[in-house]
C-alpha cells in the first residue's frame, strides 16, 4: 500500500510535527515533507520486518510470543520509535474509528487471548486466516495515534509465518491490494467477526520469491 499522488510535497501540520523525536528533526530538518517521513518509515519497516521474520524462521520468536498486547506495543515502538514520540503508546484521545481510549488495553489483551485460544483448541482457521483475523481485530481496535496500518499488517505477516507448517514453503501476504475493497471487507469483519472473506481477498506470495527479487 503506497502513497497517493501529490502526497510527497505535502508538509506536516505543525502540531503533528511537534511529535517528531529530536533524532528525526536532526535528520529530516524542521519542516520535513510527508514523503521524507514515509520513506524513512518504510526503510525502518523493511529492516524490522527482515529481522523479525528471521527470528521466526530460526525459532527465536514463536506464535505465543507474538499474540500478546505487549508484543504489539513492542512492534509499534520498533517501527516508529526513532521518528515519533508516540511510538509504542496507546492513544489517549477519541477518534472517529476504533474503541474508546480507556478500553484499548483490555480489548487488545482479550482479543489476542481469544484468538490464540481458538487457534490452539479448534481447527476452524487456516494459518492464512489466523493472520488476517489478528490484522482485522487489531485494526478494529485502532490502538495508536498513527501507524496502525503498517503495524497491524506486519503483525499479520509475523503471525501467518509463525503459524505455518515448518516443513512447508513459507508464505506471506501481498498487501498491494485494492484499498476500497480492502476497507469494505474490514467493515464487514467489524459486523461479522469472520476473517475468511478478507483472507480470501488478500493474496499470498512465497517468501523466497520476495527474497530473490
Amino acid at each position: 500500500m503506497g502513497v497517493d499522488p501529490g502526497y510527497g510535497e505535502t508538509p506536516w501540520d505543525p502540531e503533528e510535527a511537534d511529535a517528531l523525536t529530536p533524532q528525526a528533526r536532526e535528520i529530516l530538518g524542521d519542516e520535513p515533507k510527508k514523503i521524507d517521513l514515509y520513506e524513512a518509515e518504510q526503510a525502518i519497516n523493511d529492516e524490522v520486518s527482515i529481522a523479525l521474520l528471521d527470528d521466526i524462521a530460526d525459532g527465536r520468536l514463536v506464535l505465543a510470543d507474538i499474540l500478546t498486547d505487549a508484543f504489539l506495543r513492542y512492534l509499534h515502538q520498533k517501527l516508529y520509535g526513532d521518528l515519533w514520540t508516540w511510538a509504542g503508546r496507546y492513544r489517549r484521545r477519541d477518534l472517529n474509528i476504533g474503541v474508546e481510549p480507556e478500553h484499548i488495553a483490555v480489548e487488545f489483551r482479550g482479543s489476542l487471548d481469544n484468538i490464540r485460544y481458538r487457534w490452539e483448541h479448534t481447527d476452524g482457521w487456516t494459518a492464512r486466516e489466523l493472520g488476517i483475523a489478528v490484522h482485522a481485530e487489531t485494526v478494529r481496535i485502532h490502538g495508536f495515534v498513527d501507524g496502525n496500518g503498517r503495524t497491524t499488517r506486519l503483525l499479520a505477516d509475523l503471525v501467518f509465518l509463525a503459524a505455518q507448517d515448518a516443513e512447508a514453503i513459507a508464505e506471506t501476504y501481498d498487501w498491494d491490494i485494492d484499498k476500497r475493497r480492502y476497507i469494505a471487507l474490514l467493515r464487514e469483519y467489524d459486523l461479522t467477526r469472520d476473517p475468511k472473506p478478507l483472507a480470501a481477498f488478500v493474496p499470498v506470495q512465497r517468501l523466497d520469491d520476495i527474497e530473490n527479487r
